[in-house]
């Protein structure tokens, strides 16, 4: 059974990991600054035992994302998936900001209200971005950051910002298109063949959700995550970089920007501590895969992170 909350089309759904992970979703009120009310917060959690795995999904998408790579990963350790504020079937209430600090904000109320431990915090293309800033903004929430073609190392298109009514709305009918979106999901992948009907499905559900094209507008409108630029050296977590050698929709350079720029004011932060003690981040090409390594070769994309999870 799928839960109430979810769309009526979820029922469309026909791969196995689909229905699993959609079946899996839970719904809990998180309490934080940024409303009077508790924000109904959807999430999936699997697996026991090591550090906890929390993943992030991507723009204008949702926990679905991330349902070929969690169960593999929850195989071996507790894994958690979130929908970010604004964003899947986390609720949209009217008069809550949305944008990448109340993204962070909620996200650590999420984390404190039912993880209270250290994480391992993966993100994917803008989950990276939004696991970039939590990262630097609660870095004693986060023991190692994962980013899988990750945004956040180049600026945010400016816009977003004269997205006024009625173009902010002609722009999300234009976005909501089916056809719009097939395309966008055929660029994601490297072998074309993985746009099914229920990866259209699983990329469309959340937009039948209130306050969709709302959220959409309010988060574009507010820039968005830009280029970290100079931040990221102060990332001294241990960092896995993964990136599909044929990415089209973010390209390739900045796969390596990142393993250069990250750590590097490690030392200063973290004191005395000696330059042996100081964990680099690792870059790792993930062949014959575009931007959805997750998805399109989840089964090596975990095992690397397993495997960084374990060693570092």
């Amino acid at each position: 059974m799928f839960p109430d909350f979810l769309p009526s089309n979820t029922k469309q759904l026909v791969e196995s990991t689909s229905i699993d992970l959609a079946q899996s979703i839970q719904r809990q009120a998180i309490s934080t600054p940024l409303s009077p009310q508790a924000i109904a917060t959807t999430y999936v959690n699997q697996g026991k035992g090591g550090t906890p795995i929390l993943l992030l999904h991507g723009f204008d998408s949702s926990v679905l994302e991330l349902r070929r790579l969690l169960p593999l990963l929850a195989q071996e350790n507790e894994t958690w998936a979130v929908d970010l504020l604004g964003f899947g079937f986390t609720d949209r209430m009217a008069g809550t900001p949305f944008s990448p600090n109340a993204i962070a904000t909620h996200l650590y109320y999420f984390w404190k209200t039912l993880i209270r431990t250290p994480v391992i915090v993966v993100g994917a293309s803008m989950g990276g971005a939004a696991a970039i800033d939590f990262t630097l903004t609660y870095p004693q929430v986060v023991k190692q950051l994962v980013l899988i073609d990750s945004a956040g190392c180049t600026k945010a298109p400016p816009m977003g910002k004269f997205l006024f009514p009625p173009l902010g709305y002609l722009a999300t009918a234009f976005l909501a298109n089916p056809k719009v979106r097939q395309s966008i999901s055929r660029n994601a992948y490297y072998d074309k063949g993985l746009a099914s009907e229920d990866a259209r499905i699983c990329a469309a559900l959340h937009l039948e959700m209130p306050g969709w094209s709302q959220a959409l507008i309010a988060f574009t409108k507010s820039g968005g995550y830009g280029d970290f630029g100079d931040k990221l050296a102060q990332i001294s977590q241990p960092t896995l970089i993964l990136w599909g050698d044929h990415d089209q929709i973010l390209g390739t350079a900045a796969a390596s920007k990142f393993k250069d720029a990250i750590g590097k004011a490690a030392p200063k932060a973290m004191g005395e501590a000696p330059l042996s003690a100081i964990a680099q981040s690792q870059l790792i090409w993930i062949k014959d895969c575009g931007h959805v390594p997750h998805l399109e070769q989840a089964q090596v994309t975990a095992e690397h992170i397993l495997e960084f999870a374990y060693n570092s």
